[in-house]
């Protein structure tokens, strides 16, 4: 009789709302997606790059090309030159990536502590690896490291911390000073830091990404994260990757070849020609998702939902309270996608113990205009 080694975990919350908007025709603001396509330039060079034979395994580790664009990249935006032969590996999405991180460290009995509300791979990930998961609710209404709470969840058993900036679901962001304080308050154990940093480029309102990148002490114990699908508009690509140092990637590497070997090779072609010839795409992209943040808020602001305009991500939370305090956010995202044809994710299923009177769901606004003009309008209906 087979014994599950995830007993606890189901279909996602993201395939099941994005079943029922098919379902129901709903306009699905749910699963964390875009409705409309990457660059041009960068869907032809995926073209071209089939037609000329690139079709065959790409190194282990990523396509050089690729590497070297990632490696460019880094110094540029976060001033840290990394090796790209020993310190990026190219990866089929950052949800791999994550996985083989944390495969790479994590032993039975081994503790990882993540904040809640958080993606819903970090605890599968962990309990294949034999650890145990160490839940920590952010603490709200800003989704903000509770740095007692932290201190006091950590023991000897405490293997990683993993880390999310910007924040999915929140869109809050770290601060420089916070990873100030995690280096202070690890310096002398035996953890090692995940940083999921697959929104990087999506920060507004002049803010800046606090990348683990940039912190030379955190790096040297650290796994970063990022992901070309949420980048280059591409998510069905999955093509992300993942930067560490010599001896952390070396360790990664072993894990990573054994669960892919590869990413696919014609996308990576494309995305190192697409970087090398487009590097103005990364300088306008904030600019185009806080348009489309602006105005879905904009258009919200004479419904019943109440709500702070996220400062990353392409999610923003509401708040429902005014509208049906007597859901729970499951029974709300059902009723708002079978009822008013907008489709959205429950904020409770990102907590192991999501706090009482949790009345917040997420949409997702990396829509086309007329898509986002049309929720909001039926939102407001309510």
């Amino acid at each position: 009789m087979l014994i599950s080694k995830l007993p606890n975990v189901g279909t996602t919350i993201f395939t099941t709302m994005s079943q029922l908007a098919a379902q129901t025709g709903a306009l699905n603001l749910s699963q964390g997606f875009p409705d409309f396509d990457g660059p041009d330039a960068l869907r032809e060079a995926v073209a071209r790059h089939v037609m000329a034979g690139h079709n065959q395994y790409a190194p282990m580790t990523g396509l050089p090309a690729l590497r070297e664009q990632v490696a460019l990249k880094v110094a540029s935006r976060y001033g840290r030159t990394v090796n790209p032969d020993i310190e990026v590996t190219i990866t089929p999405g950052a949800t791999q990536a994550i996985f083989c991180a944390i495969q790479t460290v994590v032993r039975p009995g081994d503790e990882v502590i993540v904040f809640d509300p958080c993606y819903d791979s970090y605890e599968p990930s962990i309990e294949l690896a034999g650890g145990v998961c160490i839940h920590q609710a952010l603490s709200l209404p800003g989704f903000a490291i509770d740095w007692q709470k932290l201190s006091d969840a950590i023991t000897a058993r405490t293997r990683m911390i993993v880390l999310n900036t910007p924040h999915n679901p929140s869109g809050a962001l770290i601060e420089r000073a916070d990873l100030d304080r995690l280096a202070a308050l690890i310096r002398d154990r035996d953890i090692y830091v995940l940083s999921d940093e697959v929104y990087e480029h999506l920060v507004f309102d002049g803010r800046e990404h606090a990348s683990v990148l940039r912190h030379d002490e955190l790096y040297q114990r650290a796994f970063v994260v990022s992901s070309f699908g949420k980048t280059y508009h591409v998510t069905g690509w999955k093509t992300g990757y993942v930067i560490a140092p010599p001896a952390l990637s070396s360790e990664l590497r072993k894990v990573h070849q054994y669960v892919s070997f590869t990413g696919v090779t014609p996308l990576q072609w494309a995305l190192a020609d697409f970087m090398a010839d487009h590097p103005e795409h990364l300088d306008e992209l904030p600019g185009f998702y806080q348009a489309k943040r602006d105005l879905f808020c904009d258009l919200l602001t004479d419904s019943r939902f109440s709500f702070t305009r996220a400062a990353g991500t392409y999610f923003q939370l509401a708040d429902y309270s005014a509208i049906r305090p007597d859901l729970d956010d499951v029974a709300m995202s059902e009723w708002l996608t079978r009822e008013h044809g907008v489709a959205t994710i429950p904020i409770s299923v990102f907590y192991q113990r999501p706090p009482a009177g949790l009345r917040l769901v997420r949409f997702c606004f990396a829509k086309r205009e007329e898509t986002l003009r049309q929720a909001a309008e039926r939102l407001c209906a309510i």
